[in-house]
């Protein structure tokens, strides 16, 4: 086991395990994100921590962290899993984006400059010709990651940033229930966002994000489509 080092003055010094912890974190982060992990997938800190070839101290303050995240669910009598979204927390997690989308449409629209829309509109077309549903769910979180990066508003940024994890989950969640069209529509309406940000309409614009927002909301809710 790690010895806790002091500092001369007495003081404890920062462990290096934290920092290492904290790449352990990345790791799985990483694993789930890629679809290795599914959503109810066990995580068993002794597995992991032979893949990842540390001991479980950081295996375990990773895990600790993704739960803060919303990643994982730990539970003594079950173990680690990652995060199952329940009826609740998909009707929470998007009425809580959409609260936040519409200020930041908003901000945007008043405040963002020619290089907040330029990389706006370089997200949407980072998204052409991607063919992998996993990469797309990333291009999608790093176009919105754009927008709130260019309201300029440092606490609603901090706020997206608090659920982003768990935004990628529901992605997540809906392509694996289906990726019929996905990845023929999702840069089409992310090219009409940008587009509506871009001519600062903010009428236009909160209908399309509603609407982008809704559709994927209609896959995992299991909403037919309108006739």
């Amino acid at each position: 086991m790690e010895k806790m080092q002091l500092a001369g003055d007495g003081a404890v010094a920062p462990a290096r395990r934290r920092g290492l912890a904290d790449e352990v974190a990345d790791r799985i982060r990483e694993a789930i994100f890629s679809g290795a992990y599914a959503p109810g997938a066990p995580l068993r800190e002794v597995e992991l921590s032979g893949v990842l070839q540390v001991s479980r101290g950081p295996v375990r303050e990773a895990l600790r962290a993704l739960e803060r995240e919303g990643l994982v669910h730990c539970a003594w009598h079950r173990g680690t899993v990652v995060t199952t979204l329940s009826a609740d927390d998909v009707a929470e997690l998007d009425s809580l984006r959409g609260a936040l989308e519409d200020l930041a449409v908003q901000q945007v629209i008043a405040h963002a400059s020619e290089d907040d829309l330029a990389a706006i509109d370089k997200a949407a077309g980072a998204m052409e010709n991607t063919t992998d549903p996993h990469t797309m769910v990333r291009l999608d979180i790093a176009f919105h990651d754009a927008i709130f990066a260019a309201t300029g508003h440092q606490r609603l940024a901090a706020a997206w940033d608090a659920i982003r994890c768990q935004v990628h989950l529901f992605l997540l969640t809906r392509i694996g229930l289906s990726t019929d069209g996905y990845l023929d529509c999702v840069p089409k309406e992310h090219h009409a966002l940008a587009a509506a940000l871009r001519a600062r309409d903010t009428e236009a614009a909160l209908p399309l994000f509603a609407a982008h927002r809704r559709h994927a909301m209609d896959v995992v809710t299991g909403t037919p489509a309108p006739a």
